[in-house]
């Protein structure tokens, strides 16, 4: 069985798409044209959003609407174009020169990450926009081939023997990222019953044991004999799943799940509802040093508060975003399951200090795929 390393994603990069919307031929990402004076047309405004794989179709809807919301609210023509990846390998691409006017990720690290590393946006980003800069949310749940036949019906059945998982690389996937959180989190539910002993100081001793099984099952479902590929990002981790068919379950953004059933049909593939799962909050934000050059601050503002809009939370709900909007989830309440959701805040801490434990070179993720055994 071949394995990719976790660390690998330079390709990644010379990889990246950026898409144009229906019937336009593709262009590398440094041909976005953010800078008005480049257009052919001089009163076109040209804005790109540096996304992750998932909001293909989300963003393929959305930006012709706010355009032509722009055009009527200020007379002005407008051209935003998007480009998706896995994405850490998103981040990555803005800190190494990749012009985005506004960067919609998968996890606040990966814009932190453009905060810090480049210096080309606030450290506060995430206090500029309503509900932590997250217009919508998602969350992990389990896709499987017709009939179930591994039986798989909650986290505890990805560790059976005969198993194969199909998961993308947390080195490079924020989707990942959430897999491996939602799957450890499973586990200490498992051994606590109750996740709020973990602020508990009488509960010390039980956190800790629970703390080592958590360990040890994310060992046993994310070693490298579990997962035969691991992918870059979300959307090529449900490519190798859904078109070449490998594996026995893919650990899906419930959006990226809910798309494939709708796609395909449920003649093939069947969503599973774990027990507890996690709730998922992808952010938003303006890179401050990209807009100022480009002169793009006004527009790239208003397209993020068009995501938390009564449009704008249509469109996402319409792609199985869970709204944020309160009159729009209540709509679309009958389209997503129900399923106990923990944070990132609650179990882990917040995500600086589960960056730190899990995902960093020589972190749990590390551990559990090399089979370093549990400490």
């Amino acid at each position: 069985m071949s394995h990719r390393t976790p660390i690998a994603f330079i390709a990644l990069l010379l990889g990246t798409v950026l898409v144009l919307g229906p019937g336009c031929a593709r262009q590398t990402p440094q041909n976005d044209g953010s800078n008005p004076a480049a257009s052919q047309e001089p009163h076109t405004i040209k804005l790109l959003n540096v996304s992750y794989d998932p909001t293909r179709e989300l963003y393929t809807e959305l930006n012709p609407v706010f355009a032509e919301h722009w055009k009527k609210t200020t007379g002005q023509t407008l051209d935003a174009r998007h480009t998706h990846g896995g994405s850490g390998s998103q981040a990555r691409a803005v800190i190494d020169g990749l012009d985005a006017d506004v960067v919609t990720l998968a996890l606040a690290p990966d814009i932190n990450a453009i905060a810090e590393k480049a210096g080309l946006l606030a450290k506060d980003w995430q206090t500029r926009l309503p509900h932590n800069s997250s217009p919508y949310t998602s969350t992990i749940i389990l896709l499987v081939r017709k009939g179930n036949p591994k039986a798989i019906h909650d986290w505890s059945d990805l560790t059976k023997p005969d198993v194969e998982i199909i998961t993308p690389n947390p080195k490079t996937s924020g989707g990942a990222r959430w897999n491996y959180l939602a799957a450890w989190g499973y586990a200490l539910k498992r051994e606590l019953g109750n996740l709020d002993k973990l602020k508990d100081p009488a509960a010390k001793d039980a956190v800790a044991k629970a703390q080592q099984k958590a360990r040890q099952f994310v060992g046993t479902v994310f070693h490298h004999d579990k997962l035969p590929t691991l992918e870059p990002g979300a959307r090529d981790a449900t490519n190798t799943f859904v078109t070449r068919r490998r594996g026995d379950v893919l650990l899906a953004w419930e959006n990226e799940a809910l798309l494939q059933v709708k796609e395909i049909g449920t003649g093939k593939f069947e969503i599973i509802v774990p027990s507890v799962s996690i709730l998922a909050e992808p952010p938003v934000a303006i890179v401050d040093k990209v807009v100022d050059r480009h002169g793009t601050r006004k527009v790239a503002q208003a397209y993020l508060e068009f995501l938390y809009s009564p449009t704008g939370q249509e469109i996402a709900a319409k792609h199985f975003y869970r709204p944020s909007l309160p009159e729009v989830a209540e709509k679309y309440a009958t389209q997503f399951p129900k399923v106990e959701l923990f944070t990132v805040d609650d179990v882990f801490g917040g995500w600086e200090k589960a960056q730190k434990e899990h995902f960093v070179n020589g972190g749990t993720f590390d551990d559990a795929y090399k089979g370093t055994p549990a400490k």
